[in-house]
């Protein structure tokens, strides 16, 4: 007589010899399964390796592009302001505080290469009207010595 065999036990059974016949992972004398090979582990860990290398050197060129949008902007807002104050005032301005303190700008922004507000003001002869009295504040230019990765070029000739 053929002992009857519940279905849970006859699915366990039908696993394992499908798991054996297939040359697949099969259990160890505890009754559990065996775990990954080392080799496997390595191979995943370099996979992540490479992929966290490729995502960083990414994210650092995200975040230079950032920065040299940034003082681009400033850049841009600040000459702005100098030339509408010199053709207001017909001088130019002796500082930047000039500008905050006349409105042209809200406050002087920090320069994001130094993270300071350490810009570099050139005071020439030119003049931007014929009006012009008295010359001041002309241009400005970041403060750091750092070159662009992405231009070649130096931020402070900006």
């Amino acid at each position: 007589m053929i002992p009857a065999v519940s279905p849970k036990e006859n699915s366990v059974a039908m696993r394992e010899r499908v798991s054996n016949s297939a040359g697949r992972r099969t259990r160890n004398a505890c009754g559990g399964r065996r775990g990954f090979t080392l080799l496997e582990l390595m191979v995943v860990m370099a996979i992540i390796v490479i992929l966290m290398t490729i995502a960083v050197s990414r994210y650092e060129a995200v975040v230079t592009k950032a920065h040299e949008t940034v003082l681009r902007s400033d850049l841009s807002i600040l000459r702005k302001a100098i030339q509408d104050y010199t053709l207001d005032k017909e001088c130019g301005p002796s500082s930047l505080d000039d500008l905050v303190t006349e409105k042209y700008v809200g406050n002087i922004p920090n320069d994001p290469m130094t993270g300071s507000k350490d810009w570099v003001t050139v005071e020439d002869d030119v003049s931007l009207s014929p009006e012009q009295s008295c010359n001041g504040i002309s241009d400005i230019h970041s403060a750091s010595e750092g070159i662009s990765p992405l231009t070649n070029t130096a931020y402070s000739s900006w």
